[in-house]
């Protein structure tokens, strides 16, 4: 059984950033207004603190995430963007080192619920708010690049 323990403070913060890394990526890929991205965050939010299974490593990562809430913190603290890439990409990039990092301390079980996890978070977010249209006609519930998005969070943690 993995847990907070088994980390250190840097690799548990981003750990525990991760379910809030793949909502944002959601967010990222396919920009709307102020309330999609509002409704996109709270998705995440809910997702970030109910993982989908009991794994005492998921269950320590929402259970810090609500603590962060909260205490009023963000949840995305410590995570600074670089500008040598596309945004997207590097938020792909940090799920892929954090998956990693849990993969090689893990079970396989483990790793495969919070990969699963991140995954669950996306899609919560790409199906909170709906996309494009003109006041709601024509609009649809997850957009071509949202999707896209999900696909790249799936593909980079499998495991």
């Amino acid at each position: 059984m993995t847990t907070k323990s088994d980390f250190d403070t840097d690799d548990w913060a981003r750990i525990v950033r991760a379910p809030m890394m793949a909502g944002l990526a959601i967010t990222l890929a396919d920009p709307g207004g102020p309330i999609e991205a509002a409704k996109e965050t709270m998705a995440t939010m809910r997702s970030a603190t109910n993982p989908p299974s009991r794994e005492q490593l998921l269950s320590e990562v929402a259970l810090d995430v609500q603590e962060m809430v909260q205490h009023k913190q963000n949840p995305l603290k410590g995570y600074k963007p670089t500008k040598d890439q596309p945004t997207g990409d590097q938020v792909i990039g940090e799920l892929r080192a954090v998956h990693d990092m849990v993969a090689a301390k893990a079970t396989p079980d483990e790793s495969a619920a919070f990969g699963q996890w991140l995954v669950a978070a996306a899609q919560a977010a790409a199906d909170a708010a709906k996309e494009g249209g003109f006041v709601g006609f024509h609009a649809v519930r997850v957009s071509e690049r949202e999707q896209a998005m999900i696909d790249r969070v799936r593909e980079t943690v499998a495991a």
